[in-house]
This record gives C-alpha cells, structure tokens and sequence, in this order.
C-alpha cells in the first residue's frame, strides 16, 4: 500500500528523481501480489496500482537505497538484521516521519485497511516534505 501511496503523492508533486520499490522480509510472501484489501482501499482513494510480485529484500539490494522504511517495529528490527552493520542504509519506521512517531496498523492482523491507508497516507505525505 505504501507504495503506491507514495508514488501517487510524488507524481502530483512532480517529483520524479525519487524511485520508490517495496519489498517483503520474509520468505512467505514471495510471489504475491498486492491483498485484495489494499486494491480496495487504494481504489476507494482513488490511487492507482499495478498487479506486481513480492520480492525478497536482500541485504546487497538495501545497500542501493538510501532511505529503507518499515511499517513497524518487527519490520524494523527485521531490516536492522538484515542490513547488518556494515554500509547499512538509513532504516527508519514510516510514522517517525510524523507527529504520530508509532506502528502503522496492520491490516493482516486487524483487518482494518481504513486505519492502515490512514498511517500510510499520513506518513507517505510527512515523508515527502521531507525529502
């Protein structure tokens, strides 16, 4: 979801030197393509979004970025060990960005794609001021 919210806002800000990608950490979402709650949330919101394939984040390719964000702080300590110490890029939680500075809800565990598109969208436009 974040991101094509992200994409979304840095198109309509004109903004097109900033590539946004995102990643799975774990090996049991390879393959698979954006949940069907999100299509209907980014739908609802009018964001458009593309059928892709979940790809696994690889220490080498986080090495290319110079920001990785992550929803949460299992995502976070996950990236942490991941990335490992050496040239780690900068790693930061998606709401840091923000006054709320807390985990995006998760809608795989609360069912609730409303309050997670909220997070995201919240965040994504923080994020975008400051970059």
């Amino acid at each position: 979801m974040a991101e094509f919210v992200m994409k979304d806002l840095l198109a309509k800000a004109g903004r097109d030197d900033v590539e946004i990608e995102s990643a799975a950490l774990h090996d049991d979402a390879i393959g698979c393509d954006v949940h069907r709650g999100t299509k209907r949330e980014l739908s609802r919101h009018g964001i458009p979004f593309s059928p892709r394939k979940a790809w696994r984040l690889t220490a080498q390719k986080a090495a290319e970025y110079d920001l990785v964000v992550g929803m949460d702080g299992a995502n976070m300590d996950d990236l942490r060990w991941l990335v490992g110490a050496a040239e780690r890029p900068v790693c930061r939680r998606l709401l840091d960005f923000s006054p709320l500075a807390r985990d995006v809800a998760d809608p795989w565990y609360t069912g609730d794609f409303e309050a997670t598109y909220a997070d995201i969208a919240a965040g994504c436009a923080c994020l975008l001021e400051q970059i």
